[in-house]
């Protein structure tokens, strides 16, 4: 059984940061990919940001609405991975769950498991 658990969500003002972290249990991060995704009120859950590996090199990708503000990143011997928030805008408000999958995520049909989400609220 695998389990994900974030951690780092909060409210804070537009232009600040925030870091997620989302820890694995029951499954190597380094053998498979992990993403995020977020869902505001009243919308889809969306593609957020992935990371996975291809032998030893890591590769990443973001959605448009976030890159260049956000990174992604990974601690294969923590089994954790981090999304660091920058720039952080009122429409990036949602509830932030991290993913993990068989191979690079990018979108939920891609996911085995699902975090219980975190919640980032961005006042403007």
């Amino acid at each position: 059984q695998v389990q994900l658990v974030e951690s780092g969500g909060g409210l804070v003002q537009a232009g600040g940061s925030l870091r997620l972290s989302c820890t694995a249990s029951g499954r190597t991060f380094s053998s498979y990919g992990m993403a995020w995704f977020r869902q505001a009120p009243g919308k889809e859950r969306e593609f957020v940001a992935a990371i996975w590996s291809i032998g030893t090199t890591y590769y990443a990708d973001y959605a448009d609405p976030v890159k260049g503000r956000f990174t992604v990143s990974g601690n294969n011997g923590k089994n954790t991975v981090y999304l660091q928030m920058n720039s952080l805008k009122p429409e990036d408000t949602a509830v932030y769950y991290c993913a993990i999958g068989t191979t690079r995520i990018s979108r939920p049909t891609h996911v085995d498991y699902w975090g219980q989400g975190t919640q980032v609220s961005v006042s403007s």
